[in-house]
Formats: C-alpha cells, structure tokens, sequence
C-alpha cells in the first residue's frame, strides 16, 4: 500500500518497481498521480487501485498484462473511453471500478475490434490514394517522420466509425490500425502485436453499456415498436395531409425521419411497470472546444441530456444507450441546461469542460460535471418548484431560473477549482405577475432582453447588468390575438424560441394555433417606461392540434427552419419554414394569410408492453439536434422515442 502519500509520477521509480516480480496488489489511490511512467514492469499484478488521483490517461496500463483487476475512480479526466482502452488492452481484465465488465470486455475485443479491423480496408485505401505517392522510392527517415505524421492525423479525422461518446477510442483505435499497416509498407517497428481476430458467439449479445452504471440501471426496458414504418408523409401515405400540405414534392422527401429507439430509463425505482413518469426536457450536449481545435470527428453531438422523475440520463442518440444516470430520490426534475465551462487542472493548465444544470420540484439547482460523474455542487435558488432553467449564450457562468414563486433568477455560478470549490451568486431577480413557464433570450442582445411566456401572458425584461436596480419588473407584456377577433394579454403561453435572430415562436391557450412573430418589429429598444403594453407583430400562424391540453410545448430548429411539436395523440408535428424565412426578413414582409399546415406529421407507432398497446401518449417536447440528424420526443409515459431523420 502506497496511498496517501502525495505521491507524483516522478516518485514511482522504475528502477525500484522493476525488482518487485512478484508483487500482485498494488494501491496506489488517493495520491497525485497524472500519468503511469512505462517501464514499472510488474509482470506479476493482479490488483491495482488508483482512485482518486488525477489520471489523464490509461495506455501505460498495457504494460500490466495479468492485471484482473483495476479501480481508477475519481480521476476527472478520465472518461468512457479510457473504459473501452483498459477493457481492450487488458485480456484478462474481470472488475472496473467495482463492476464485473466480463460480458461488456468481450464485446470490446471482439465485436467492436473486429468492426474496426473491417475498417482497415478503408485505412488502406487512404493511404493509396492520399499518401504513398508522396513516398519517393528512396527516402529518408525525416521523410518518414513527416509523411507518417500527416497521414495519423488525416485518417482519423477521414475514418470514421461508432456514436460520438466512444470518438476518443475509436479513433485511437484507427490510429493503432494505420501503424499497423505503416509497419507493413515502411518496415517501420510496432510496440504492439497486431489484434488476432476472434469470432463472436452465436449466443453472444452485442452490449454497450457503461461499466459506471449503478448495477439497477442494467434493468433499464428497452421498448420496441411492433411496427416500424418509414414516415415518408407522401400523398396517401397514410398520414392525411391537406393539399397545401403537400404541395411540392421537396417537402414530402425532405423531412423523411423513422424510428430509432424507444427507451424507458427514467422509471421510480427502476421498475418496469412505470408508465406514468413524466418526462419534460431534454438538451443536446455541446461540443467542446478543445482551445483552437475541434474535435474533427464529430460535426454533430449524439449525445442528449433528459429529465424526468427522479432521474437526469445521458443518452446516446445513435446507440440508444444510457451512458449515465444521475437519481435524486425526493426530487422530480423538470428542466436541464448545458454550459462549457473552462476550468483549471493540474499544473495550472486549463481545459474545456460541459457541466450540466438539472432542477425541478425543490428548488434547488443540481450542478453535474458529467465526464467526472459528479454533482460537484447545488444552488438553493428558489422556494418553489423550478418550471425552466436557461444558460446565457454569451457568459458561460450566468444561468436563469424560473420559478413558481413567480420570479426568473439571474445567478453567477461560478468556476469550480481543481478540488470543486465554487462560490454562486444572485445577481438579478426579475418579477412576474404569473408563474414563468419558459424563458428565452434575445439572440440579437442575449444580454439585455430576456423573454418568458408565462401562465398569465408573454413578457420582456431588461436585464442589463449595468442597471443598479436589483429586483426588476417586467418591461413589456405582448397582446395576441383571441378567439373572439379581439386582442388580449391575458393567456397562458406555454411554447416560446426564437426560430432566428428576429422570429419567435410561441404556443398559446388558444386551442390549434401557434404564432410566429417579429421581435423588432413588436418591440422598440429605444421606448421609454415600464409595463408597457405592446401588440405582437404576427408574420404567420402554424396550424396545429385543436387540443386545449396545456405544456405541449415547442422546439425550434434555427440552422435548418424547422419548428417542433408534439401534440395529445403521442404525434409530432413538423414545419420546415425555409421557404417563409427569406420573406419575413424583408423590412415589408407582410404576414402570411392562410395558416401555414405542417411539413410533416409523425405517427406515434404501435407500442406494446406485455402485449397491450400504450395508450394515451401526450409528447411533452421535442428536441431535434442543431443539425437536425436526431430528434428526442419525450413523453407522459416515461418513453424517450428518438427518431433520425433519414
């Protein structure tokens, strides 16, 4: 036992190590240690803990062959795909962290690996085309040095294989791939023996879950849909559409989409029988930005954060995975939001990471750093239940809360240090008349204007930060029209999102009918006074369900024009508004007459669980990726259904 000593990499001297032949537990936890020097040797291990250190990577662990066991918990920087490394590297590796990985290892080195060896194909044909003309017949080894440089760094960026959260492993995995066949063509030495090839068991299931899951997660049900048709929403197709709805072939094929996944991973407790969780939002991740470099692989993140219940899960769009879950057993979560965060590490480096908000029935604000499993912290923020929390686009630490106590928070949360310690603070507190039910911020100044549609109206703040005024009311309330020709301010707006810089989207009471609107044409910046009551410019109306259901609410698309909602019958509706856009930017763009039908409408297909058919699926929300290549609709029935747009 070497623990708790303040011991660094430099203190592990491979001249003492290298005698120690027939050592086979090792504990090397709760030390300073970022990374394993190479030559310790120990031929005999079995057993090694390092926990709670700060390991960056896993590689140097090869050199452990026997080892059968390892626990490395507690280390930040690592991540999902320095399981996979370890569970490859390692042949004879049984327990992770706690967990026996036997079944999950055997899906690394066979399947996965052999899926990967397929891609060889393609690492040859790269070099072929891209690379070996630019080999003189006699070269140097500078010459090597350059070419073998540029071609590693070219063919993981152009072979691409498996979801984005194993990117890392599949990547160095490709990399493996290409010096294997450098070693060929160039005679070049290899520290590694080419992977044999091993055949999968029949029997053998493909799995891909997470060695960090709690042991209850492995229960998570998996729905599949008895019948799973392509949605193609062509003219008697099966989904009637009115003949403005399918006016144009280019909208029948644009937005074909079928279904992926449908999973049930927010139950209580972990039981099979739940379907009646709720499930109320859900965020694609971000993609981290890694100083000036990005990650080449990935154009779009897969990844998806969902909340509902007792539960936060990380979801694997591709894959259909749980990758991690995060249970508050009092809490009922109703709102999650992103932010990247650069933090200061070891060294006084400093590296990009996505921290996760999670809030809902308490009050409070649940800050994870999800790559280190770790709510690192909370935020006592109000004392009533939280409908919706929102990061600011251009402050990374600044995060709104909105409440049933019928205000909307502005808080600092902070940068945490090496150790998690982090100081939050209250830096605004704008009063409504209503509870506030979702909130969005003026992407032309996401720094002085916030928008919220509430349980009384649609409302606007001032949110300026140089205003000494603390507690602040609203600045202006919008007017819509109403079912009876007039105009009101008074309806509940439980759908709001800007669909570009100027055009909102908002849902109202009033049954079947969403508005799209114009934000500087409603709205003056340079009007003076408060409360000011101020008509919506309408440039359009969606037509939508006739249901008087509220909390169905909206997404919006901006990158690709398309608006999102999910209705009573457990269908989505989709409009694809490119062709509108141009127009309404216009200074003289007028609004569209006719109310503008659905691109597309998605089916809710036929579910069964224990052969009865699920029944009275409302869609809470729908989220599409910013690329718009997945879309999560979330459900009253504890089912995240994900769809690809195909």
């Amino acid at each position: 036992s070497l623990s708790k000593l303040q011991l660094k990499t430099g203190d592990l001297d491979p001249r003492l190590f290298s005698r120690l032949r027939h050592l086979q537990k090792l504990d090397l936890s709760d030390n300073l240690l970022d990374k394993f020097p190479n030559s310790l040797t120990l031929p005999d291990l079995r057993v090694l803990n390092c926990n709670n250190n700060k390991l960056e990577d896993v590689t140097a662990l090869k050199q452990f062959p026997l080892l059968e066991e390892l626990t490395y918990e507690n280390n930040v920087y690592l991540t999902l795909n320095d399981d996979y490394k370890v569970m490859f590297l390692l042949q004879n590796l049984r327990l992770l962290n706690g967990k026996d990985i036997t079944k999950l290892a055997n899906h690394v080195r066979r399947v996965n690996s052999r899926k990967l060896t397929s891609k060889a194909r393609c690492v040859t044909a790269h070099w072929e085309k891209f690379f070996r003309d630019q080999l003189p017949e006699k070269y140097t080894a500078e010459q090597v040095k350059s070419i073998k440089k540029k071609f590693l760094k070219s063919v993981q960026t152009n072979v691409v294989y498996g979801p984005s959260s194993l990117s890392e492993f599949t990547r160095w995995r490709v990399k493996m791939i290409a010096e294997e066949l450098l070693a060929c063509s160039l005679g070049l030495e290899l520290n590694t023996d080419p992977e044999p090839e091993e055949k999968m068991d029949e029997n053998e299931e493909e799995s891909t879950e997470s060695p960090r899951e709690a042991a209850e997660d492995m229960d998570q049900v998996t729905v599949t849909p008895s019948k799973r048709k392509r949605n193609h929403s062509k003219p008697g197709s099966g989904n009637k559409r009115s003949k403005s709805q399918a006016n144009t072939e280019e909208e029948a094929e644009d937005v074909s989409a079928e279904p992926l996944h449908f999973l049930q991973c927010h139950s209580k407790g972990n039981s099979r029988e739940d379907f009646k969780t709720q499930l109320w939002s859900c965020v694609f991740e971000p993609l981290l930005d890694c100083g000036a470099r990005k990650d080449p692989i990935v154009s779009s993140s897969r990844t998806v954060a969902t909340c509902g219940g007792e539960s936060v899960c990380l979801i694997d769009c591709e894959a259909g995975t749980v990758l991690k879950k995060y249970k508050v057993a009092t809490e009922e979560f109703f709102s999650v939001a992103w932010t990247t965060l650069t933090m200061v590490i070891s060294d006084s480096r400093k590296k990009s990471h996505n921290i996760l908000a999670a809030a809902g029935r308490r009050g409070i604000v649940k800050l994870i750093h999800v790559a280190a499993d770790f709510c690192y912290g909370e935020i006592k923020a109000h004392k009533k239940p939280i409908a919706t929390v929102c990061f600011s686009p251009t402050r990374e630490t600044h995060l709104f809360t909105a409440s049933y106590d019928k205000r909307i928070a502005l808080w600092d949360i902070g940068i945490p240090d090496c150790d998690y310690n982090f100081k939050a603070s209250q830096l605004l507190v704008l009063e409504a008349l209503s509870i506030p039910l979702r909130i969005a911020l003026v992407p032309t100044c996401p720094d002085q204007y916030l928008l919220a549609g509430c349980e009384g109206g649609c409302f606007a703040w001032n949110i300026k930060l140089d205003k000494e005024q603390k507690s602040r009311p609203f600045e202006a309330v919008f007017q819509f029209p109403d079912e009876d020709g007039g105009v009101t301010t008074s309806h509940r707006v439980d759908g709001l999102a800007f669909l570009n810089d100027d055009v909102i989207v908002s849902k109202s009471s009033k049954p079947g009918c969403i508005y799209l609107w114009s934000w500087s044409r409603s709205f003056d910046m340079k009007g003076k006074g408060c409360q000011r009551t101020i008509s919506a410019v309408i440039l359009a109306e969606l037509e939508w369900s006739t249901t008087d259901l509220s909390y169905l609410t909206l997404s919006t698309c901006p990158a690709k024009d398309y608006v999102f909602c999910g209705d009573e019958k457990g269908s989505v509706w989709m409009y694809n508004l490119s062709n509108y856009s141009t127009a309404w930017s216009s200074a003289k763009g007028k609004r569209s007459e006719r109310r503008i039908p659905p691109t597309q409408i998605l089916k809710w297909p036929e579910l069964r669980e224990n052969g009865e058919q699920l029944s009275e699926v409302l869609i809470n929300n729908v989220v599409s990726d910013p690329t718009f290549t997945y879309l999560v609709v979330l459900t009253s029935v504890n089912i995240t259904a994900i769809w690809k747009k195909s």
